[in-house]
């Protein structure tokens, strides 16, 4: 065994090998694998292993159609058997939400020209016919899904690593990592020790225990999961092609020929959690007893659906365990808090996704950063927040729900409150209705009373009223905003200036009171960030992001050195902010402070130390609304006292609290980028109107990348679009984000945002095109079905400014 290595993947299921295959391939040879059992023990050996490319995501599609593609090669290329199976998947809709999703996926799959397809009720009668579809609104027809064989993948994926001369090392467990000063980590095993530059914990159920070696919590947790397969059918037996997979996610279970018979699967409502003091070190290949009952009401909606399951005998039934994080997406990337350690835990449709997050964990050790904007995986979404509690409350949910739509705007409630402000409760009794922001709670809208709560669907909800009244509000008279959840940073020290100057691509504010806004650039030369950066004396800085990348930032802001004598620090949690906008802005805050807010002292982009009602604060003149504004940043003890007297003073001029969706409207009228949305590492500069902010003439992180990139064309340009309103009015329903654009029959982009915009009344989309210009006829695929809309030559609020400076 080797002594020394660039990288040691710990784990060997499917993703450990799948990771281990793609560093070599993307030229890390000098890598190894770690395996306390064989390979597959855990999950890996007794998963039903289905395969399917579409996912809400489109950048997780994109990585599920790679994985779909790569299995057959890899059988090619190493011999080894995989055991694909792509008869097809069937997608049913019994509820006309489920409708409106399928048909947004169809319409991203023209776009991005994938293999999915509306079929007519006798296609897919022709196609499986054991299925009665009566009740079923549409179907949908993806003719690469199917499954695989787990062990034939997972040493496919093996032999490949093997052959470009990875290691791979069974019944060998890790029982130390011990981080090194000069950044490396030692493995212990009882075979010995190795050095590496990387340690990669693709443990599966072992996640947790192998993160505590190195003093890491991850939020996971193991369930259980049952699947029964059949006797053999009749039917099945006689036929001379296999049946194609069927998703009945209404019906919430999944079905699958295996054999002559039936597979079949459920996510039940009574959840079974498992190990949750720790996987025990001794498991395997074991399974737990058989609990049928458990998911009965599953199954009999399957036979409902294919009346053959219920006339076959069951063969086996197989109930393992799964390990899964608070959102049931992967927990990937390197830990912020330090070096070298990547994690990848917490997978659930692994076999659809395995090559896809090798891929990505290859690129982002090899060449510092994926292809894709990954966020939705990245560990980095979660902090210390993400306890046990919330952990199990959250996984629950996820597990119950598996099979629901994750609509837009959607906010559950699982494990919540977590983390919340001294407000929270003046807020709630406002009638606040909150989302989760990073684990903090922040209002989305107003209700006339308390306790109500959020509807969720893909057209106009019962919030859709009183958040125009919100936005309405603010444009006409004021608002107040609650910006807490923004992260906050202050950098202090005689350095300060040198070492923002080399973070950011834009040029740091040479006088006292002045403010910028700036680009952070990733490693490809896109946009990881986008900041406010505010100098408020000689030697001290605050910086404002967003506050759920806040840790995901973490890591860009560790990568330059601090000047000895200088100081960062997050301020996120002892500072609280409200943002005053709306043309009564100045107005509201001028009855509470001594300082003069007229546009000679307190002009655009300028900020002050002031005290505002008797409280001091740090107040500068931006707003993310676009409107006349400033944001007011005070002690988190000072935040109550603070909002009452905002309230207090501005109800005579008919101002009030506004929630966050509503800020989602006004930003979209303006047509500012939000991070995230628009603002993503996918994104170069000049694509996103950004290209002003970066000072090609000093150095900065990232600056020869973006240097190359903005010597290139735009791929495309984000833009605004106004969607024709009879056709919005038809559909109840407007853009919210992934819709596909079309124009003249040929895919051109995609929305990123959308909203109605109430104070222009308009329904609004922010977008990228390509081969489109302003003043172009478009169509947007609003609930995957054709809206007519036109590309703006401008925002359609305040398109010079002069609200915003005035």
């Amino acid at each position: 065994m080797r002594t020394h290595a660039q990288a040691v993947v710990i784990g060997g299921g499917l993703i450990g090998c799948s990771i281990l295959y793609h560093l070599a391939k993307l030229g890390w040879r000098d890598v190894m694998l770690l395996e306390r059992d064989e390979l597959t023990s855990g999950s890996t050996w007794h998963a039903a292993a289905n395969i399917h490319g579409l996912h809400d995501s489109t950048n997780i599609s994109r990585l599920q159609h790679y994985t779909m593609g790569l299995y057959k090669e890899l059988e090619q290329e190493t011999g080894q058997g995989c055991g694909v199976y792509q008869a097809g998947s069937l997608y049913l809709a019994q509820t006309e939400n489920r409708e409106h999703q399928l048909r947004l996926q169809e319409a991203k799959a023209r776009l991005y020209k994938m293999n999915f397809h509306e079929v007519s009720r006798d296609e897919a009668e022709r196609l499986h016919p054991l299925v009665n579809f009566d009740g079923i609104r549409c179907i949908m027809f993806e003719p690469d899904g199917g499954n695989v064989d787990p062990s034939g993948v997972t040493q496919a994926y093996a032999a490949g690593a093997r052959a470009m001369g990875a290691e791979v090392h069974r019944f060998t467990p890790v029982t130390g990592t011990e981080a090194q000063p000069d950044g490396t980590w030692i493995v212990r095993t009882p075979k010995g020790e190795i050095r590496t530059d990387w340690v990669i914990n693709a443990a599966g159920l072992w996640g947790r225990e192998v993160a505590a070696l190195a003093g890491i919590d991850l939020p996971l947790l193991p369930t259980e999961h049952q699947y029964f397969v059949t006797e053999s059918i009749a039917e099945i037996a006689a036929m001379d092609r296999r049946l194609p997979s069927v998703a009945d996610r209404d019906g919430e279970y999944y079905l699958r020929q295996e054999g002559q018979g039936l597979l079949v699967g459920a996510y039940e409502r009574d959840v079974r959690f498992w190990a949750e003091d720790g996987t025990p070190k001794g498991f395997g290949h074991e399974l737990f007893s058989d609990d049928l009952e458990r998911i009965e009401d599953n199954m009999m909606r399957a036979i409902a659906r294919v009346p053959a399951v219920g006339e076959a005998g069951i063969k086996r039934v197989i109930n393992g365990p799964m390990i899964w994080s608070p959102d049931a997406n992967v927990l990937l990337g390197p830990v912020p808090e330090l070096r070298g350690y990547f994690c990848c835990n917490g997978v659930i449709p692994g076999f659809s996704q395995s090559g896809g997050m090798g891929l990505m964990v290859a690129q982002w050790l090899t060449e510092g950063e994926m292809q894709y904007d990954m966020f939705p995986w990245d560990m980095a979404r979660f902090g210390h927040w993400a306890g046990k509690a919330f952990t199990k409350a959250r996984v629950g949910d996820q597990y119950a729900h598996r099979f629901s739509i994750h609509f837009p705007n959607e906010e559950r409630s699982a494990g919540r409150p977590v983390r919340t402000r001294p407000v929270y409760e003046m807020q709630k009794d406002m009638g606040a209705v909150f989302g989760l922001n990073f684990g903090w709670e922040h209002p989305l809208w107003f209700a006339d009373a308390p306790g109500v709560q959020d509807t969720n669907g893909f057209t106009r909800q019962n919030w859709w009223g009183p958040v125009g009244a919100e936005a309405r509000m603010l444009r006409d008279r004021a608002g107040i905003i609650d910006i807490s959840n923004f992260a906050k940073y202050r950098v202090a020290g005689p350095g300060a200036e040198h070492w923002l100057n080399a973070v950011f691509a834009n040029r740091m504010p040479a006088l006292v009171g002045r403010s910028c806004l700036t680009p952070l650039i990733g490693k490809r030369g896109g946009i990881a960030g986008d900041f406010t950066v505010t100098r408020l004396n000689d030697e001290e800085f605050w910086v404002i992001g967003s506050g759920m990348a806040e840790r995901y930032h973490a890591r860009f802001f560790a990568q330059v050195p601090l000047p000895e004598g200088t100081t960062f620090e997050s301020l996120t949690d002892a500072v609280c902010g409200f943002n005053v906008a709306g043309p009564e802005a100045r107005a509201l805050l001028q009855r509470l402070t001594n300082a003069s807010l007229d546009n000679a002292a307190f002009p655009f982009l300028r900020s002050q130390r002031i005290e505002v009602a008797g409280v001091p604060v740090t107040a500068i003149r931006v707003s993310f609304t676009g409107d006349l504004g400033w944001e007011l940043h005070c002690a988190t003890e000072d935040q109550p006292r603070f909002y009452q007297a905002l309230l207090d003073a501005g109800r005579d001029l008919g101002a009030g609290p506004v929630g966050s969706r509503a800020l989602m409207a006004l930003r979209i009228e303006k047509g500012y980028g939000s991070w995230g949305r628009e603002y993503s590492p996918e994104y170069w500069p000049q694509e996103v109107g950004l290209e002003r902010l970066c000072k090609l003439d000093k150095p900065f992180l990232n600056r020869d990348a973006v240097a190359q990139r903005m010597q290139d064309p735009p791929r495309e340009r984000l833009v605004v679009l106004a969607l024709d309103e009879d056709a919005v009015a038809a559909s109840n329903a407007d853009a919210t984000g992934g819709e596909p654009i079309f124009k003249e029959g040929k895919g051109v982009g995609r929305v990123t945002s959308g909203a109605y915009g109430y104070s222009v009344g308009m329904s609004l989309a922010l977008g990228f095109v390509r081969d489109a210009a302003p003043g172009d006829r478009v169509e947007v695929m609003v609930l995957g079905r054709p809206h007519g809309a036109r590309i703006l030559a401008a925002p359609p609020f305040d398109p010079e400014g002069a609200r915003l400076r005035g």
